[in-house]
């Protein structure tokens, strides 16, 4: 994983540190990023994203008391297990919100190529 897909808005009241914090949880939770990957270091995260190893160490150390990731020694920083309690959602649940989505863009006239690309940009917010 790189910090690539990581995005922090510098003119927004929430401070970068919730902003990385709530972007990899998300990322893990929905299983984008799954149980074992690496995640960059505190300084290659910082500097992808040109902020200060204090922002992104914060961020990590939130995410570490959320038991989302884990840091160990020599093994660097990987996605833990989902705790206990944590809801992944199953392809038959994620087809209906999908249904009643489609039904609702239809409604409002959307076309497909229309959704598609709404989507594909709400996926990347």
């Amino acid at each position: 994983m790189s910090g690539a897909g990581l995005r922090v808005d510098t003119t927004s009241p929430v401070p970068p540190y919730e902003q990385i914090r709530a972007q990899l949880a998300a990322l893990i939770s929905t299983g984008r990023l799954p149980e074992g990957e690496r995640l960059p270091t505190v300084r290659q995260l910082a500097a992808d994203l040109g902020l200060a190893t204090g922002t992104v160490a914060r961020a990590y150390r939130e995410l570490e008391a959320a038991s989302l990731i884990r840091t160990r020694r020599g093994a660097g920083t990987r996605v833990a297990p989902l705790p206990a309690g944590v809801h992944r959602p199953d392809r038959a649940e994620l087809a209906a919100l999908a249904r009643r989505f489609a039904d609702q863009t239809r409604a409002l006239g959307a076309d497909d190529t229309e959704v598609v690309a709404a989507v594909q940009e709400a996926l990347r917010a």
